[in-house]
């Protein structure tokens, strides 16, 4: 796998984004690579635990808009691969919902765009100081329903702060993120990763089927009116937002380093 690596130890599974040079920018490759190994877990009694987390500067910069449309190559039509590549990246976000195991995300970084939306997905998260979640959506053009992040931030943080948070365009740094509750246990600089490894030992010594049908229960109990649902509508309204000439003044906006000019058109 060109996108993530794999390590297997001791009943946990560490998944790591492996695409430091572009500080593991989300492409089609790396999402299907995921959910290959996310639906594997599905049917995978011997993991116990997933921890999540990202090599090199950060754990992940979002999608690789540079990089063509998320969907890759195809005959489709743009709006085609588009909704494709979106709706793939929210896949991604149910299925680290959906599988058994409890998912822990090391943080470290940039956790931006669509990596908020993943490692919010993840059960529990460990953050070191560098630690920053960025949600650039509504300066950039684009919504900030972004592969399940509004349904899933306003159930972590309350839908006041998660307003706020979305229609501020909002960086949080790690102690700030530790204070709305994002943040389960911080860690030293460069320590995230041992320190999810570490929180991963403690979950294989509580019960297997305790934890998974915790997790399932959890689950069922924040899911009105359904995340499925909420990512059908989200994913229709970013496919949209890649068609406006706002979205190409704002990426044009930040590569410049100055303040939009949005025209609602």
């Amino acid at each position: 796998m060109a996108g993530i690596e794999l390590d297997r130890r001791d009943g946990v599974l560490t998944i790591t984004l492996s695409r430091p040079e572009r500080l593991n920018a989300v492409d089609g490759a790396l999402t299907e690579e995921m959910l290959d190994v996310l639906n594997g877990l599905m049917r995978d009694p011997s993991t116990r635990v997933v921890v999540l987390t990202g090599a090199g500067r950060g754990f992940c910069s979002g999608m690789d808009l540079q990089g063509g449309d998320p969907g890759g190559a195809s005959g489709e039509g743009r709006v085609q691969r588009l909704y494709r590549g979106i709706a793939r990246g929210g896949e991604v976000t149910a299925r680290l919902r959906e599988i058994p195991q409890p998912v822990i995300a090391a943080l470290h970084g940039p956790v931006a765009g669509m990596g908020v939306s993943w490692a919010l997905a993840c059960d529990l998260r460990v953050a070191d100081p560098t630690t920053r979640f960025v949600v650039p959506f509504v300066d950039l053009g684009l919504s900030a329903g972004d592969c399940g992040l509004s349904w899933l931030l306003p159930r972590l943080v309350g839908p006041a702060r998660a307003a706020e948070i979305c229609y501020r365009a909002q960086r949080l740094d790690a102690a700030r993120a530790d204070a709305l509750g994002l943040i389960t246990e911080t860690a030293p600089e460069g320590g995230d990763l041992a320190a999810a490894q570490a929180l991963a030992d403690e979950l294989l010594g509580r019960s297997p089927y305790g934890l998974s049908r915790t997790k399932e229960l959890l689950n069922a109990s924040l899911d009105v009116p359904g995340l499925r649902r909420q990512l059908m509508a989200e994913t229709a309204v970013q496919t949209l937002a890649f068609f406006s000439e706002d979205l190409a003044e704002g990426m044009a906006a930040t590569m410049e380093r100055r303040r939009p000019e949005f025209r609602n058109r």
